[in-house]
């Protein structure tokens, strides 16, 4: 079997779904920019000014709240959509998706009180991680093997792209001369990206893997071949290939396996084990500090000795090479494999944060320029290794180990971990660095050092095999294999595939949908 290259029909699908993409990464990064205008801290009667003992230290336990929320609801959100994308659909679930952010972001965008909007903070995080669970899954069931990488990865780049326009938002808005104006119009445009993905999602078809779970087989063969077609191959082997691979594995699931049960995902022994293994891998892409540095980019800078206009400079500058990294990350994945892919980014964060809290630690309160400046080169060197080398790469891997009937729920549980991981750090952080400054850097070096081993030893490679043919490394039977075969298994396989095709074109096999032309959609 040849192997499928991403075509046009694949970017006209992934480019619309990672609208879906940015409206997560732009609920989660505006708040950074929010919380770094003092304007909105006037306005909800809160104060940076640690003069003022009271007042700031329960201003800090309320910005901590404000962080902790939004992972609060992408808990729960992330669980449920595992549930709502197999009874619903992919599409479906989108939709919801975006109907409960555009909720939450008017919500933040009107909040009257800071108890308004945390309650705000904490719908926008349910639907956020709607989103952030099922655009890699999407993307995954409609990738060729060998892009996969490329093509899920777009996610991470364009969630990136999210984070930057909210940066360089707050930026703008930062110069406003109206008070409001400086927050509310950051918040409000959480509204826009669901409202465009609506708008294309109506001509996007389905998940081909779903239908085929749900018995709409001849619905996933349209979708497949014109996902893959060839000109230049009329049999369209790579297509009918992968359709039968899909067909045939999910059945033989549906054997073993049963109906898809979220408790099976702890009782059935491989399926505990990629639990455990995606767990570590979304445990490990939080462990390392990235989500506290972000969310406190700005007052991180500021602590520096820069000025407040410049912070918020910086941080843009910072999230902008973040996102770049994201792409290299996607295009590289394929090619460098994921799990090697981890381990070059983590050990790389970890060196740049021993040198940034020993900068910190000597020169955190002094005027040195040189070393100042120092400091936030070293924030640069983090987030240019995590972007190129582990941000992207654990939503493509998480999205792949799991078999049809228990993608989207394992899926979810592994991003439910994300986000309750980033809950203890992003709770404490700005306490921490309040309270014991440099030290607080310690985590972030200690528990990386200990995921760098663990994945290591413990993580399958994914890289070029089709989600089926995952399933082996797991320990479940792959029904039909397509990478990786001799000649002589490649030959049978082509015939038996290019047998059925005669059969039906000489109609003694009753399925119209087989050959691409007419086929019709079962309710």
């Amino acid at each position: 079997m040849g192997q499928a290259k991403f075509t046009f029909a694949h970017l006209a699908m992934v480019v619309p779904l990672c609208l879906g993409s940015i409206s997560y990464g732009y609920d989660f990064s505006i708040i950074s920019t929010t919380v770094g205008q003092p304007t909105w801290y006037a306005y909800m009667g809160l104060t940076l000014d640690p003069t003022d003992a009271a007042l700031y230290a329960y201003s800090t336990r309320l910005t901590g709240t404000v962080f902790g929320l939004f992972s609060a609801g992408a808990i729960f959100g992330a669980l449920f959509v595992g549930w709502l994308c197999d009874v619903y659909g992919r599409k479906r679930s989108l939709l919801a998706a975006a109907a409960i952010n555009i909720v939450g972001g008017a919500l933040q965008t009107g909040s009257v009180n800071i108890g308004m909007f945390i309650a705000a903070r904490f719908i926008t995080g349910f639907a956020g991680a709607m989103f952030v669970t099922m655009v890699p899954i999407y993307i995954a069931e409609v990738a060729p093997p060998a892009s996969r990488g490329l093509l899920v990865g777009q996610h991470g780049g364009f969630f990136l792209i999210g984070y930057v326009i909210a940066a360089w938002v707050g930026v703008g808005s930062y110069f406003s001369n109206n008070a409001q104006f400086n927050w509310r119009f950051p918040l409000s445009l959480q509204i826009l990206w669901p409202i465009l993905l609506c708008c294309f999602l109506s001509w996007l078809p389905e998940s081909p893997r779903w239908l085929v779970s749900k018995g709409r087989t001849e619905e996933a063969w349209k979708v497949i071949s014109n996902l893959h077609h060839d000109p230049s191959d009329p049999s369209q082997l790579f297509a009918r290939e992968e359709f039968l691979q899909i067909t045939t594995q999910f059945e033989a699931d549906t054997a073993a396996y049963g109906k898809s049960n979220f408790l099976d995902l702890f009782r059935k022994p491989h399926m505990r084990k990629r639990m455990l293994i995606g767990s570590l891998i979304m445990w490990a892409s939080q462990a390392n500090g990235a989500i506290v540095i972000y969310s406190n980019i700005v007052s991180l800078v500021d602590g520096l000795g820069f000025s407040a206009s410049n912070a918020l400079l910086l941080s843009a500058g910072w999230i902008t090479l973040g996102c770049l990294g994201n792409f290299v990350n996607a295009a590289f994945l394929d090619r460098l494999g994921r799990i090697r892919s981890l381990l070059i980014g983590i050990s790389g964060c970890v060196t740049f944060v021993i040198i940034e809290a020993a900068i910190d630690k000597n020169y955190g309160t002094s005027e040195n320029k040189p070393a100042l400046a120092a400091g936030v080169a070293m924030l640069f060197g983090f987030i240019l290794f995590y972007g190129c080398f582990v941000d992207t790469t654990v939503y493509v891997y998480c999205s792949e180990i799991f078999p049809t009937h228990f993608r989207a729920k394992g899926t979810g549980w592994c991003l439910a971990i994300f986000f309750l991981s980033t809950l203890p750090f992003l709770e404490s952080s700005a306490t921490g660095f309040a309270t014991i400054g440099w030290k607080y850097y310690l985590l972030f070096i200690i528990l990386p050092s200990i995921n760098v081993l663990l994945l290591a030893l413990f993580c399958p490679e994914t890289r070029g095999l089709s989600l089926e043919e995952i399933n082996g490394l797991f320990g479940d039977t792959v029904a039909v294999k397509l990478t990786n075969l001799t000649e002589e298994e490649k030959n049978a396989l082509d015939a038996t595939v290019l047998q059925g095709v005669s059969c039906v074109d000489q109609g003694e096999v009753e399925s119209e949908g087989l050959d691409g032309k007419d086929s019709s959609s079962k309710s």
